[in-house]
């Protein structure tokens, strides 16, 4: 869903709608039409805003977008994605939150959602006992289609223009090499799903907390992630609250990670944003129904 640029400092990121050169608006077009002429990708999904995603994340190379999208549609059929965004319910989220808090949270001064990840807190045996990681990754797939479909678009309204990703902030306070064995099969899962299936929705990235142990840890997660993902990301130590200040407001930061923000029932669990409002939860119903209009 286009939104209204009404933000007079708008700067549109190259290769977005709005900010397309010749040669990317020929490399979309031809995209467009060898997809519609070879279906291999539905066409209720063929719009611009996704395919410019897949473009942007292979440097509007057509045929190496192709094969991601190839892919992308083959892991769609066989995870059940569809059914998912339909029928997907996580009631244990509450208690899961108790031992992996995994959330959005405000915007930061650009207009990103923040999502933050806390790994240091697991307790898996009590994780596992109340959810599995095949439900997990449901979950992360359900919130990333509520990403895309409401999250993004209620954030562009707010702020005046387009916002494309998420700032995330991966929190590894008091992680241990057992806890992070535990559950690096799962990021390895969630950082392959992201890149290939939902590209180009990161943008700035934060590891704070990060423990003297923290180069063992990074020689796992580094070959996962892309070149691009890799040069994004901002590796804090303790001392990491003025650079996350720089770029988030006080009042939006959770007072743990070292803002002043103290949601009622916990800010992991508030989902405050602009995508609160009655507009977005409306698109979010229509998302699970089939019938949203926003990719």
């Amino acid at each position: 869903m286009a939104q209204k640029v009404t933000d007079p400092n708008c700067k549109p990121i190259p290769g977005c709608l709005s900010h397309l050169t010749a040669p990317q608006q020929h490399a979309l077009d031809k995209f467009k039409k060898e997809l519609q002429a070879e279906q291999v990708f539905p066409e209720d999904r063929i719009d611009d805003a996704t395919l410019l995603r897949f473009l942007r994340a292979r440097k509007f190379d057509v045929a190496l977008v192709k094969a991601m999208i190839i892919n992308c549609e083959k892991w769609r059929k066989e995870f059940g994605v569809d059914n998912i965004v339909k029928h997907f319910d996580f009631p244990e989220k509450e208690e899961v939150d108790k031992y992996y808090p995994q959330f959005y949270h405000k915007i930061d001064k650009d207009g990103h959602p923040i999502y933050i990840e806390q790994l240091g807190k697991p307790n898996f045996k009590a994780l596992y006992a109340c959810t599995t990681q095949d439900r997990l990754l449901k979950h992360l797939i359900w919130e990333y289609k509520k990403f895309i479909t409401s999250h993004l678009p209620a954030c562009s309204a707010a702020v005046g223009h387009p916002v494309k990703t998420s700032s995330t902030i991966l929190d590894f306070k008091d992680i241990s090499l057992s806890n992070f064995y535990h559950v690096k099969d799962y990021i390895m899962a969630t950082s392959s799903i992201g890149q290939d299936c939902y590209p180009k929705c990161i943008g700035k990235f934060y590891i704070i907390n990060a423990p003297w142990l923290f180069s063992g840890v990074w020689t796992v997660i580094k070959p996962w992630l892309d070149k691009v993902t890799v040069t994004k990301i901002a590796i804090l130590g303790k001392d990491y609250k003025d650079t996350l200040l720089a770029q988030i407001p006080k009042e939006n930061l959770p007072k743990e990670l070292g803002g002043g923000c103290t949601c009622g029932k916990g800010c992991s669990l508030s989902d405050e944003g602009p995508w609160n409002k009655a507009k977005w939860q409306k698109i979010e119903a229509e998302m699970s129904n089939g019938s949203a209009k926003t990719a």
